[in-house]
């Protein structure tokens, strides 16, 4: 197995450590070397000043002129030495025989060092390797009344007291650098940790790694996908979420975006900053049918989440499918029924036959076919304010309405409800296409028997009337009402995802939201008129046209 490589914070920490190390080397080197450079120019600079000052004794000049110029010069060079702290003061002749020298031994000897320039009459300094080890001297010459170099003088500090001098000063340089190390070392050190902390140890390839596979899973995924974090704000999602909650497009670097800013329902809003735990919860927005499951976010290893993770499906198109299927179903119940009775009365014509009694059946037959005639006539009639394709929807005579009624009645009886329906008043088909009409009535009377079998408390038990007619301007009217509870809140009726229900695998308030988009496509109203003694839902549509 490979071994582990160092995480983000590891490597930031030895990083740092060694450029701070390095430069507080680089620093106290140049530090060292300035101080050595200002001492030596200090140094040198004393060393001219007393070097002048001694050649320009009268004293000096006087005994420099005597047969022996040691005798006296020898105890002056050594006070003023001591006096002023230089390592030596060499008076010497103009042809390098010393005079002066701190050992006694080396007296009479050849001066080592340069000193062309002082026998020009120029004073100078230079670092040079004596007999005392290298120092740092000043030479001048020593002249009489007539400007005649009559002798020499050198003063100087040895390199190794220069050295010496500094000890404290790289003490002092030594502590601040420790200061610095281990001050930045601490920093460094907590800066590691927030790091390990925030990238759980992980190091920049590993991450690199895992954000193109997140990456890749989070855009592939059909569902949405919002992350929320703990400030209640969606920090990211998917292109699937922006399509469904109304965001703007993920981006590489995108900002968190609160959650009161997003388009959606407060009962959405509600469940992803609550940070509960959902399953198959369904929400109604302005145009969807939302499921959202969320659960808490964890990181590894920890037991505190750092968020909710919710997921998105969008089931509008499977309701409205569903819609329609049980629209479908019920039609199709209603067509056999509506068959079940044309046998019915063609065994009336046979009975009537066999009896004996031919007018009759004769006058009861041509009422039948006079009476669907007068049917399609009134479909089939021509208005101007509707006109339909060879293809277009088909409408709902006042026998399929019967049929439709008749099989809801036998579902409510089931549940213990009366279910009354009075189709007399409606004298032409409903102008609208079958599978809507359908959708609408069969909706509302669902609703009813719901509310009534729930709470079965109004007078005479529970009980559904509906009635469909045709008014005198051309409207069909349907109104189903019952003697349930009432509805609390009258206006949120009309809103889709209302429901006096609780809410089921299927959501909740989906038949009403049914009723209202299938209300829309054919051009009908809906009002709700509710109290203590039940409900009245009254549907109106206009009149128009559509092939039989």
């Amino acid at each position: 197995m490979a071994p582990r490589r160092w995480s983000i914070a590891r490597r930031l920490f030895a990083l740092q450590l060694l450029f701070v190390v390095v430069g507080v080397a680089v620093g106290g080197a140049w530090s060292w070397a300035s101080a050595r450079a200002d001492l030596q120019a200090d140094a040198a600079e004393k060393s001219t000043a007393l070097a002048v000052s001694i050649a320009r004794n009268p004293f000096v000049v006087e005994q420099a002129a005597t047969a022996d110029p040691s005798a006296r010069l020898e105890p002056y060079a050594l006070d003023l030495m001591r006096r002023t702290h230089t390592d030596f003061i060499t008076i010497m002749a103009p042809g390098r025989t010393r005079w002066t020298h701190p050992d006694r031994a080396e007296i009479g000897r050849q001066f080592r060092g340069t000193i062309a320039p002082a026998l020009d009459g120029q004073t100078f300094t230079e670092t040079f390797a004596g007999t005392l080890g290298p120092s740092v001297r000043a030479v001048t010459p020593i002249t009489d009344q007539d400007g005649k170099v009559v002798g020499l003088v050198a003063a100087g500090v040895t390199v190794a007291n220069i050295s010496t001098a500094l000890v404290p000063r790289l003490g002092s340089v030594a502590v601040l650098a420790l200061a610095v190390v281990a001050v930045s070392a601490l920093f460094s050190w907590l800066l590691s940790r927030y790091l390990g902390r925030v990238t759980a140890g992980r190091g920049p390839e590993e991450l690199a790694r895992v954000f193109a596979s997140y990456e890749g899973v989070l855009h592939s995924v059909h569902e949405g996908l919002v992350v929320i974090d703990r400030s209640g704000a969606v920090v990211l999602h998917n292109d699937r979420a922006a399509e469904l909650l109304h965001l703007p497009p993920p981006a590489e670097r995108q900002e968190p975006i609160p959650l009161a800013a997003l388009d959606v329902p407060d009962g959405l809003r509600t469940l992803l900053a609550s940070g509960d735990r959902a399953v198959d919860e369904t929400h109604v927005t302005a145009d969807r049918v939302l499921v959202v499951n969320q659960e808490l976010a964890f990181p590894r290893g920890s037991a505190k989440p750092v968020g909710t993770v919710a997921t998105i499906r969008d089931q509008t198109d499977l309701l409205h499918l569903s819609g329609e299927l049980a629209a479908t179903r019920t039609l199709t119940g209603a067509l056999r029924s509506q068959t079940h009775e044309f046998a019915n009365r063609l065994h009336t014509v046979v009975a009537l036959l066999e009896l004996g009694r031919v007018d009759e059946a004769i006058r009861f037959a041509s009422d039948e076919i006079d009476r669907h005639q007068i049917d399609r006539q009134a479909v089939q009639a021509p208005d101007p304010a509707w006109h339909a394709d060879d293809d277009g929807p088909l409408a709902v005579t006042p026998e399929v309405l019967a049929a439709v009624l008749h099989a809801k009645r036998a579902q409510a009886h089931e549940r213990g409800v009366v279910l009354v329906a009075d189709t007399d008043g409606l004298h032409a088909p409903v102008a609208a296409p079958a599978s809507d009409v359908i959708t609408v009535l069969g909706n509302l009377v669902d609703n009813a028997v719901d509310a009534v079998a729930e709470h079965p408390g109004g007078p005479g038990g529970p009980r559904v009337a509906v009635t469909v007619t045709t008014q005198d301007d051309g409207r069909t009217r349907m109104v189903v009402a019952d003697n349930g509870p009432g509805i609390a809140d009258v206006a949120a009726a009309a809103e889709r995802g209302w429901s006096t229900k609780p809410s089921g695998p299927e959501g909740r308030g989906l038949g009403l939201d049914l009723v209202r988009s299938a209300l829309a496509d054919i051009g009908g109203t809906m009002t709700v008129d509710t109290g203590p003694t039940g409900s009245t839902f009254v549907v109106e549509l206009e009149p128009r046209q559509v092939p039989a």
